[in-house]
């Protein structure tokens, strides 16, 4: 299991949500038959955090989004949305 930093936030390694971001989070675990507690223990968090991110109460911090990209083998912009309307490509 990955060691906390010093300095960590309450609720794991989650920032409060500000933005309409949208995740694909349940839906990823789910189709890999994970609870979330099961999640949380791949990442070092706790299942709280897991389900917080889950349902938008919470972003997941930098890091945290990095290890959930690692882990489903896909980029962060398809696991995250913020729902700007933004494209990705930078023009």
């Amino acid at each position: 299991m990955i060691q906390a930093a010093p300095c960590r936030r309450s609720i794991d390694d989650a920032a409060p949500m500000e933005t309409d971001m949208k995740n694909r989070l349940k839906v990823l675990r789910a189709e890999r038959d994970w609870s979330q507690a099961e999640l949380g223990g791949r990442l070092g968090v706790s299942r709280q955090a897991v389900n917080a991110i889950e349902t938008g109460k919470y972003d997941p911090s930098l890091p945290l989004a990095f290890k959930l990209s690692r882990l489903f083998e896909m980029p962060i912009e398809e696991i995250f949305d913020d729902q700007t309307g933004n494209t990705h490509d930078a023009e």
